[in-house]
């Protein structure tokens, strides 16, 4: 029984590793798993030292070359996966057990290096009570199994109230409490400071969520959802890239309309940047906006940040940009030529800027241009391929093509990425914003007027910006999971799941030195410091660990009661003078009362064999004890005739 809950423990530590270890790895656990398996149901012997050896410098071997280095979170936790995988092929003894527990306990930590959500907290807790229960299981073998799992809930209950304190009062530091790996960030997705045709289709077809928002009062129309992120300025003729050169102090700008204030808990994506909603007025603390309205973190978002912003739909930019900046926003690699020829030509019949804005956003709607997730590839003269050939692309396509023609008429632009939509969940009010919202426009630099927002995707497809990516794309197209708009009869879980995912994220994961001064304000604290919640998380663990001391004597002082009879029958004979001496065993004292009270001898008979059978054999169901209870009861009717 002790191998089965060893193998469970294994098992269900293992189980998580699987979407992210190297797929031979997944297959050689999975095998040592069935050939330990298969070795205790038949008996047979483990394999010799020799093999094991080899398989510790095969495994080893293999991890080195998928990851090139032993250090680092993914060679790390793929050597505890083969080292736990090995170790079950040699258990032998207890320690041996006690070596896997230990490698089980290690692998839950490194579940919550690759996935922090509740579904991942969920399955480890229910991991955590198992690999107990097999610790338990160690040192009682014959018990039930059930006694085990017991055992393990109640061990892992009174633990509860201390990790309860730990967590509320232990004080915070900002990011996690060890360094981490070089590649620990290297999974995130999200927008990148380069765009190519593809990137961010590519990226649409990803259900995750980027990040949620939580305004105060209305929404804003959903036309207005414009999240702005990277702006990308310079171009070589395929890729699309942000310059370095524009993060500076922000110009002086004026805004009017309504003022829309927020909170934003943005989710890792290993860069500098900050979303917020087009335009920025109140930044956050520790924010940059740079000259391109770009708002910029001073360090990578490596970690679940939440901030607050107040922006102004009706935001009018400043009309100073220099002469040297607006040189850059012309710049073009000398390719595409049937679309220079085209912008010249707009240029030599149309007199302003305004006007060739409006020209090419009336060439994408009257010519038979397609909004597809799927789009051709296209070869060196991009732009002109897409324009004039295939006319069928993403969001990317379409900026790409509109900034280049603009350039080519003498018009500044540059194009700006970031998420535009969202869906609000009716359940705790959180506009979502996913990967999926992921999308590309313009900016124009107009004289008198500075920067203005062309979004040529609205030409070609007004349903994108107004209900949402699924309205938009053709019929068949690849959709991702959870923006499908068909599947109505799941949105209400999904609601709820994601409210629940959200409050999790909010008090458990983001619950960071600033929520921890909120949450210990409102306990009357308020200002602490770390002497003293260093002094309260002290004081209130001693006072549990008081109680719990408490509850386990006052568990062990109600004896069982079987013993309990048994003294209350030392008790009553004690009048008689035949209290039970502390070193006699029971049929010691049956002889000694039965030798001084003849006429107790039978009833007393009776009471020992029923306690030993009780208290020394498999008997111990409640009509035995209460028959017991009878029979000392009447012991005393006896003695008193």
């Amino acid at each position: 029984m002790q191998e089965l809950w060893l193998f469970a423990s294994a098992g269900m530590s293992l189980l998580p590793h699987v979407e992210h270890a190297p797929i031979w790895l997944t297959i050689a656990v999975g095998a040592a798993l069935a050939w330990r398996t298969a070795i205790w149901w038949r008996r047979t012997a483990l394999p010799s030292r020799w093999l094991l050896n080899f398989l510790v410098a095969a495994g080893s071997a293999g991890i080195f070359l998928t990851f090139n280095q032993f250090f680092g979170k993914d060679p790390g936790i793929a050597l505890l996966i083969c080292f736990l995988a090995l170790k079950l092929l040699e258990m032998r003894r207890v320690r041996d057990g006690l070596a896997i527990i230990f490698l089980c306990y290690f692998l839950l930590l490194t579940h919550f290096l690759n996935e922090q959500g509740i579904g991942v907290a969920g399955f480890t807790l229910a991991t955590l009570v198992v690999v107990t229960a097999a610790l338990a299981s160690l040192g009682h073998g014959g018990r039930p199994a059930a006694d085990h799992l017991r055992q393990s809930v109640l061990m892992l209950a009174q633990a509860a109230p201390f990790m309860l304190v730990l967590f509320l009062l232990f004080p915070r530091v900002q990011g996690p409490l060890w360094g981490m790996p070089a590649d620990a960030y290297s999974a995130m997705s999200g927008l990148s400071d380069s765009m190519s045709p593809g990137s961010i289709s590519n990226l649409s077809l990803s259900g995750e969520i980027a990040f949620r928002v939580k305004f105060e009062g209305d929404l804003p129309p959903r036309p207005a959802l414009y999240w702005r992120g990277p702006v990308l300025s310079l171009y070589d003729g395929r890729t699309w890239r942000a310059d370095a050169r524009q993060r500076k102090v922000s110009p002086h700008d004026t805004a009017a309309g309504p003022t829309y204030r927020y909170s934003v808990t943005l989710e890792p994506h290993n860069k500098h940047w900050l979303f917020v909603l087009e335009m920025p007025w109140k930044l956050p603390p520790d924010a940059i906006l740079a000259r391109d309205y770009q708002l910029l973190s001073k360090t990578p978002v490596r970690s679940r940040i939440r901030y607050e912003a107040q922006s102004h739909l009706e935001f009018v930019p400043g009309a100073d940009e220099s002469e040297v900046s607006l040189r850059r926003h012309l710049a073009l690699p000398a390719n595409n030529p049937r679309t220079r020829a085209l912008a010249e030509k707009w240029r030599q019949e149309l007199a302003t800027d305004e006007g060739i804005v409006r020209r090419m956003l009336d060439h994408f709607r009257q010519e038979k241009f397609f909004y597809t997730l799927t789009p051709p590839l296209l070869g060196e003269n991009s732009i002109d391929q897409f324009l004039f050939e295939t006319r069928r692309g993403f969001c990317e396509h379409y900026a790409s093509a509109f900034v280049f023609a603009m350039r080519a008429a003498g018009v500044p632009a540059r194009v700006v990425t970031g998420y535009q939509g969202g869906e609000e969940n009716p359940v705790d009010g959180y506009m979502i914003v996913r990967q999926s919202d992921a999308h590309a426009w313009a900016e124009v630099w107009l004289k008198d007027k500075g920067w203005v927002r062309v979004d040529p995707t609205a030409a070609i497809a007004p349903n994108r910006i107004e209900a949402g990516l699924a309205s938009a794309v053709l019929a068949g197209e690849p959709l991702p999971f959870l923006v499908r708009t068909d599947l109505s009869w799941f949105r209400g879980i999904r609601f709820r799941w994601e409210a629940l995912s959200n409050s999790w994220n909010q008090w458990v994961l983001g619950y960071n030195p600033q929520r921890q001064r909120e949450v210990l304000s409102r306990l009357g604290m308020r200002e602490p410091d770390w002497k003293t919640m260093t002094a309260a998380m002290a004081v209130l663990c001693g006072l549990l660990l008081l109680g719990l001391v408490f509850w386990t004597l006052h568990k062990r002082i109600r004896i069982d009661p079987t013993v309990r009879a048994w003294n209350l029958l030392s008790r009553k004979l004690a009048h008689l003078g035949l209290a039970r001496r502390d070193w006699e065993g029971p049929m010691d004292f049956f002889n000694r009362v039965a030798l001084s009270r003849p006429e107790l001898a039978h009833p007393m008979q009776a009471i020992v064999a029923l306690y030993i059978d009780l208290r020394y054999g498999k008997q111990n169901d409640q009509s035995a004890q209460q028959r017991l209870r009878k029979l000392v009861s009447n012991l005393e009717i006896i003695a008193k005739r």
